[in-house]
This record gives structure tokens, sequence and C-alpha cells, in this order.
């Protein structure tokens, strides 16, 4: 049945009212999606059905219409206003509306499903119910029956306390222990310094207890839910991800993540190296000693990978000169069998082509990769990445089929690399079929954040990051795998490009079809993920990551390339005069990060008669 498009705002909002009033019906409630208005959550095909009732007469069954991302059903619902998200819990959401609906005197046994962190969440309002008391559970789907172990949020509203808990079920005879290894008190010790006898859940134990009577902070909240959580998961046995529901990927996740190391990274720079990862999954590091490049590359992989055999980092020797120090070599004085080398990057790329692991993010990270001549020992990673086809290890013939081995590896999608460079007179640099294969992501320490850095230094701890965002691992892997990332006509992004291909051009530095390609991934990518980062500073990024890296010569070769480069990244009316000779501030221009390399180099050619990207 075609979807009527007179569906207006006025009709929507009176759905919404309807559905407040006389509450969801049973097959009604949505799987996958919600429609969010005023901090509550919706179905979005229940809303669109009672509104073609208010706006045409006629209630839509939700077999009679699809609901889903791109359905015409859903683009009605955006265009007047309605945001629509996936049924991931979101804990300041969720839990204030749960919080405001169970602390009423109309309670109603209600279940409703959402997901957090890999398991399946239940609510319930519990008046009527076994419970007694409003609940919100987290477990693997299943296992709440046979475990009857999980975690839970118990609210005792006459007392204010919303408890945060390991629970015992008290209806099915729990087939695991937690295994705490600390002391806790369970619900009923907790209430019995109050002289009060807990209404149920007296035998789970306490996590946390928060005061309803004030202003929750769900930000501190969510810590210790991931904690608990977390536990939870280890007691279970770490049943793998790819065996529950893959949580979206969120970069204000990682950033928030981020804070509990120590670790001060932009979230500017988090945007540039994650979506140059999904766009590309080869990134490098360049930029200051000392600024963070392994940090970043290893906090990334140690937040996003659910186990250490999932990532591997390797110092890069000075020695280097063939693929050996990395995939190893077949023994010439022992026909048959395969020396592995012992920094673990073959076993990786093994293991990232499994099968069964095709879900999992593998991370390899290349310290200091430019010790030696990458185009030597990394030929083999290059050539590969652009043709899709394997590597060749050893001859597939009868004598090698007892080799653990296999006769050839290839670098599957799931696998991502990022190598980090320091520039000094023991370094190489790179030559442009390496730097057009990348992303090239400059770090830079400013004033402010130094300052910051100085006033609120913290030990660095990246144990408090271990895994947290092992749940997001599987969405992650499932954007880089796309290859069909659809951008939408952008004039300023083409003409931009253009321009940059024409003076790039003059020095031999253009761009091609593949660069042109990727940076176009880059932006898509980034409108999707980052919705609300500005269209400019998205272009600013892929003309410091893509277009400038392969900028190096003599004065005569690039000082007037430089200025003209630099007149580009200007609004129209200002004179590039003011930040090559002068020194002005460089603020409110259209490209601020790419201006401020051109000047950089500008300076740098005119004192030193040559200049590079790559800068230490």
């Amino acid at each position: 049945m075609p979807i009527p498009d007179n569906i207006t705002r006025e009709y929507i909002l009176k759905a919404i009212q309807q559905i407040n009033e006389r509450g969801i019906p049973n097959h009604y409630q949505s799987s996958t999606y919600d429609l969010i208005f005023n901090g509550l959550r919706y179905p979005p095909k229940l809303v669109f059905s009672y509104a073609n009732y208010f706006g045409n007469g006629v209630k839509l069954s939700h077999k009679e219409f699809h609901g889903g991302a791109d359905t015409e059903c859903f683009s009605i619902l955006k265009s007047n206003g309605f945001e629509i998200v996936s049924k991931e819990m979101n804990l300041a959401i969720d839990l204030d509306h749960f919080l405001k609906q169970a602390q009423t005197n109309d309670l109603k046994t209600q279940f409703y499903a959402r997901k957090y962190q890999g398991l399946a969440v239940e609510i319930s309002f519990g008046q009527g119910a076994i419970a007694q008391i409003p609940w919100i559970s987290f477990l693997y789907p299943g296992q709440v029956t046979s475990n009857g172990i999980y975690p839970v949020y118990l609210l005792f509203k006459e007392y204010n306390k919303l408890i945060l808990a390991y629970c015992v079920s008290e209806t099915k005879k729990p087939k695991l222990n937690w295994n705490l290894g600390k002391e806790v008190e369970t619900v009923k010790s907790y209430f019995s310094k109050t002289g009060v006898v807990p209404q149920r859940y007296g035998q789970s134990y306490v996590f946390k207890v928060y005061d309803t009577s004030t202003t929750l902070d769900y930000v501190s909240m969510e810590d210790d839910l991931r904690q608990i959580i977390q536990e939870y998961k280890q007691l279970m046995g770490a049943t793998p991800m790819e065996k529950t529901e893959s949580i979206n990927f969120s970069i204000d996740v990682l950033s928030r993540d981020l804070q509990q190391t120590g670790l001060l990274f932009e979230d500017r720079l988090l945007n540039r190296f994650v979506t140059a990862l999904l766009a590309k999954p080869f990134v490098i590091l360049t930029g200051l000693a000392g600024a963070g490049k392994t940090k970043l590359a290893q906090v990334f992989a140690q937040w996003i990978c659910e186990k250490a055999e999932q990532m591997c980092i390797v110092p890069v020797g000075a020695d280097w000169t063939n693929r050996e120090a990395l995939l190893g070599y077949p023994n010439a004085l022992n026909e048959g069998e395969y020396v592995l080398p012992d920094n673990g990057v073959l076993n990786l790329l093994i293991e990232a082509n499994k099968p069964e692991n095709a879900g999992k993010p593998y991370i390899l990270i290349l310290d200091e990769m430019n010790l030696s001549h990458v185009e030597r020992y990394f030929a083999d990673f290059l050539s590969v990445m652009e043709s899709q086809d394997r590597i060749s290890l050893h001859p597939e013939t009868e004598i090698w089929k007892g080799c653990k081995v296999p006769g050839q590896v290839g670098l599957p999608a799931n696998l991502f690399i990022v190598g980090t460079v320091n520039i000094d007179e023991t370094t190489y640099m790179f030559s442009p079929k390496v730097l057009d294969r990348a992303n090239v992501i400059e770090f830079r320490v400013t004033s402010e954040e130094m300052k910051r850095f100085l006033e609120h230094k913290t030990p660095i701890d990246l144990n408090n990051i271990r895994g947290k965002g092992a749940g997001m691992g599987k969405a992650f892997v499932e954007m880089a795998k796309n290859k069909k990332w659809q951008l939408k006509e952008n004039k300023n992004l083409t003409d931009t490009l253009l321009d940059f291909f024409n003076k790039l051009k003059k020095v031999g530095a253009e761009f091609g079809y593949r660069s042109a390609s990727e940076i176009y991934a880059f932006v898509a990518i980034a409108n999707q993920l980052i919705p609300d980062w500005p269209e400019n500073e998205v272009i600013d990024a892929v003309i410091m990551q893509k277009l400038l890296p392969k900028l190096h010569g003599s004065q005569r070769k690039l000082e007037g390339a430089l200025r003209t480069l630099g007149e580009l990244c200007l609004n129209e009316g200002q004179d590039i005069e003011d930040y090559f000779v002068k020194d002005k501030v460089i603020e409110k221009v259209k490209y601020p990060l790419s201006l401020d390399k051109l000047v950089r180099m500008y300076k740098g050619v005119g004192n030193n008669g040559f200049v590079s990207y790559a800068e230490a």
C-alpha cells in the first residue's frame, strides 16, 4: 500500500499524545529504532500509523509498510523534525524516563528491549510482577534463566534509593556464583543499618547506591555500569562479541573513555584518526616527537579490541631491508618448515583472515615506521592494499601440507594498520607510493594544550580503557567494509579539490583517482559518524591528510606554490600577506589547519632552501 504524503507534524504530535495516553499495544514495540520526543522513546511505525489515522482516517497496519533507514516512513518523520535513533540504550534518556515512570502511582508491568554494551536490556516497572519493585537488568539473551545472575538496577522508591547490584535471581537457582574478589554487602545488609526490611532481592550484592532525591550524574553512573557489565562478561567466560548484538560505533564514547586514562587528545584529532581508519585502513601519524602518536594508536587498539591477541605493536628496526621481519620466511635448510617472526605480525594476519574472526578488528602498529626504507620491507603490503590479492608465503605443494602457516595470506577488511613517524637524521622519507595509500595525520601541541597538560597532569593508566569499546568492534569493522559510501552532491568539496589539483599539478604533486575516491569516502563517513562536524573542518582535514603530504622540494620549486595554495585556504577578501609575511594569527579563515601547515612550510623553505611536509 502506498504511504500517504500528507502526514504533518501536527498529526505526528497527536499520535505521540495517543501513545502517551493509551500505551503501546502488544506486537507494536519497535525492534531496531526509536523515535525520540521530549526525552522519551516511541516506536516509529506505530507513531506513523496513528499519524495517518489523524490525517486520513485510516490506521495503517505495521505489516502494510516498512520502517528502517532510507524508508519513506522514516524520511517523512525526519522531515517533520523528529529524531530517529537505534535502540542502543541511552542511559541518561532511558534511566531518567524509567525513574519518572517508576515513581508514579499508576504503574503497569511493562517490558521493553534495549541494547547496551552487547547485552540485552530488559526494563520492568514491576507492578503486579513477582519482583514487586521496578528494575532494569542487563544480560546475555536467554542467560537470565539459565544462570540466574546479572547486573541490575533496583529502585526502592520509598527510600529514594537506586541500587546498582550484582543480582542473584530469586526465581531461578543460580548455576554460577558472582566471583567478586572484594568485600561487598548484600542489599539486605545495606538496608538493615536503617532498620528497613528490603522488598525483594535482599540477597543480591550492592555495587553502588544512588540517591534519587538529588540530581544524578549520568556520566559517572555510566562508568559504574560499564564496570559491573565488564565483570559480568568476564564471569560468563567472555562470551564472544559476535554472538551478541553489535553496538553502534560512537566516537563520543571513545572520547569520554579516553578521559579516564590521563591522555589528552582533542576531539578534532580523534575525529580525523577514526574517520581516516574507516575510509582507508592505513594511517600514518607524524609530527612532534612525544606528542602521543604511538599512545593514540595503542589506546584505540586496547579500547576497541576484545583480546590482546587482536593487536600487535612492532618497533621497526633500522636494518630491515626485506619483508622477513614482518612475514618470516621458509626455512631453506628444512623444506616444509616456515620460520615465523618473533614480533607476532604474521600470527596477527593469520588470525584476522579466519572466517570466524571477520567481525573483530585487528590492529597492527608499526612504531617509528621510517627507521628503514618502508618501500623495501613493506612492499608486499603496499601492493596487496590496492590489488586485493594475497601475499604468497610458501609453495602450496605436497611437502607443505603439514605446515600451520598457510601458503598465502591477505589483508582483510578487519585489519587496520597504523604507522608512526619521527623525522631526524636517522630516518628516511616516504615515497609518493606510500603517501598515496595512506591518510597522514600530523601531531602538534598548542600552547593551550600544553598549559592544560601541565596544570592537570595525571598518571597515565591504559588499564582504565582496556576492552571498553569491544562491543563496538563489529560495527566498526562493518563500517570499514562498506565501500559504497554515498556522498551527496557537494559543490564546495568538488571546487576545492579541483583548485588544489590544478595548483599541485604545477609542482608534480597532484593526486589521482584513488586519492579522490578516498577523500569522498572520508567526507561521507564523517557526515554520518559525526554529523555536527562542520563541512569546512572536514575538507580542511582531507587537504592536510591527502593533498599536502606529497609536497617536498627546493625553494625554487615550492615557494610560489605554497603561497598559491595558501590563498585557497582563505575566505574572500583576506590577504595571504597577512599570514605568510606579517605573521597574523590564523583564525576565521576557510581552512585554518592547512593554512597553518603551509605557512610553516613556507618559512621552512625560506630558511633552509628545502622543505618537506614531514617535520620533526
